[in-house]
């Protein structure tokens, strides 16, 4: 079925157009006007709740799927930090974890276990900032 709009060829069965998203009209019968049926609603009532139409994503071209994301807080500052005053919990300020970083203040690292796996995480690559995003190198 061609897009009035558009001109993309889009499936029989299609509601709107894959290509620019208007809608669709199906091909009436001989000696009948306008759409042979009408548009979905926007929300489908489904097992007990309102369900909303799947989204539709358009990849810009020549991007890759994905990116990597990556903290702009260093690995090696934080690792420095992490052993010379992990203690007061300065390595979590600096990535941005402020609220573990001031229970690390109150109680000295959480007592020294805290500051510990710190310590191991940083040096292992596996600690992150307050976002979610791995230490750059």
């Amino acid at each position: 079925m061609k897009c009035t709009r558009c001109g993309f060829d889009n499936p029989y069965d299609a509601h709107y157009c894959k290509q620019c998203g208007a809608p669709l009209e199906a091909a009436a019968p001989q000696g009948q006007a306008g759409p042979q049926y009408a548009a979905p609603p926007p929300y489908t009532y489904r097992e007990g709740q309102w369900n909303p139409p799947p989204p539709t994503y358009y990849a810009p071209p020549n991007y890759p799927p994905y990116m990597e994301v990556v903290s702009a807080s260093s690995k090696w500052v934080a690792l420095l930090l992490c052993i010379f005053l992990g203690g007061l919990g300065v390595h979590r300020f600096y990535v941005g974890k402020i609220g573990t970083g001031v229970i690390y203040l109150l109680t000295g690292g959480v007592f020294g276990i805290g500051w510990l796996v710190d310590v191991i995480l940083i040096a292992c690559g596996s600690f992150a900032d307050s976002a979610g995003a791995p230490l750059k190198r």
